[in-house]
């Protein structure tokens, strides 16, 4: 029973933050969903692209259960995963995800949490491991993937928050006047160690 909750548990988890994920997308240019914000390129298109090719090597390749979708070898990973080229859609991206999502939870609903799987590129003595292993891996790669593109999308316009139906209307005056108490403190912290 108990195994039942957990992967019932960790499999609404996941998707709550795949779609939170997608949310930070709504609304934003071609030009902002890829453009890259932070120094090592991280964007918020590349962040969708790699989770769907995250889950799809995880839940498939791990499983004997390779993915529908053309995937190099692993072992010939170059980061193309983290980005979208020019010729790569939204559309298609998104589709990519999408699809990917159907084929994991397939997966996830037809075995159990412990289940054999394999993971080749994590080394000994780890690379034997199970379906639970597995799904709070992907959870936390979605997890971290969803806050890093919350953070971006906080800087390109201020929109934050999991869902939209929690999204709150953006009080300027108090944000500025948030972060200058928190700028303060930094601030008078920094002088008292100087």
């Amino acid at each position: 029973m108990i195994d039942a909750y957990a992967k019932d548990s960790l499999h609404q988890r996941l998707r709550r933050d795949r779609e939170a994920l997608l949310w930070k997308l709504d609304g934003l240019s071609e030009y902002d969903v890829r453009r890259p914000l932070t120094a090592t390129g991280t964007n918020l298109l590349g962040l969708v692209k790699h989770l769907a090719t995250v889950e799809a090597r995880y839940f498939g390749e791990v499983f004997d259960r390779p993915s529908p979708e053309s995937l190099c070898r692993w072992q010939d990973s170059d980061g193309s995963d983290q980005w979208a080229a020019e010729d790569e859609t939204r559309h298609q991206i998104l589709g990519f995800y999408r699809r990917t999502w159907q084929h994991s939870d397939a997966m996830i609903a037809e075995l159990s949490l412990d289940s054999p799987g394999h993971v080749p590129w994590w080394s000994e003595p780890r690379p034997n491991t199970n379906l639970f292993a597995v799904m709070v891996h992907v959870l936390g790669e979605t997890i971290r993937h969803a806050g890093h593109a919350d953070i971006l999308r906080e800087g390109l316009d201020g929109r934050t928050g999991v869902r939209a139906e929690n999204e709150q209307p953006i009080d300027e005056a108090y944000r500025a006047a948030h972060f200058a108490r928190i700028q303060q403190a930094a601030r008078a912290a920094a002088a008292t160690k100087a």
